[in-house]
């Protein structure tokens, strides 16, 4: 079922909404799917190919672009940025700008009830795995093993979630 939107929200026709799903004012969801009682922020812009799960919380400020799969039940704090480009670039060696068809879109799945904190940035080709958490300023740069806790730049392992504290 499609929410109700306003003029303060750009919310193109091909994006599949799950039920009660809260869309906040300022932004952006194009070619995309949310999940079932998820919530997205005020400023958030979510890209084509790219799939929230159920019972998510993306928060205001945050850029969830193409290829980048949330499972359910997954924090997003403020702020966050996803990367799906391993080699960024304005333009091809020629010196004409680059198009859709002139880098490779790297994919990026963030597991069940993981939490990502306010600041944090994803590379591209990483998996955070089940109940992890990424602490805030964390730039992820590979793979996050479950229950984990990780924090820094590059984050590293800091400790792993105690067995009563999992989601």
């Amino acid at each position: 079922m499609r929410p109700e939107t306003g003029p303060t929200q750009k919310v193109a026709e091909d994006v599949k909404f799950g039920e009660n799903v809260v869309l906040r004012d300022f932004i952006n969801l194009y070619g995309c799917e949310i999940g079932d009682n998820s919530q997205v922020g005020t400023f958030v812009e979510i890209q084509k190919n790219a799939r929230i799960g159920r019972f998510c919380k993306i928060s205001s400020h945050s850029f969830v672009c193409e290829g980048v799969e949330i499972e359910d039940r997954v924090f997003v704090g403020h702020g966050v940025t996803f990367i799906n480009d391993r080699y960024p670039r304005a333009t091809n060696p020629d010196g004409s700008l680059q198009g859709g068809e002139d880098w490779e879109c790297v994919s990026t799945r963030v597991c069940e009830a993981a939490s990502i904190g306010s600041g944090a940035t994803i590379l591209c080709g990483v998996t955070i795995g089940a109940e992890a958490t990424i602490g805030a300023g964390s730039v992820v740069t590979r793979d996050v093993p479950p229950g984990a806790v990780v924090a820094g730049n590059p984050a590293r392992v800091i400790s792993a979630a105690p067995d009563g504290d999992k989601a």
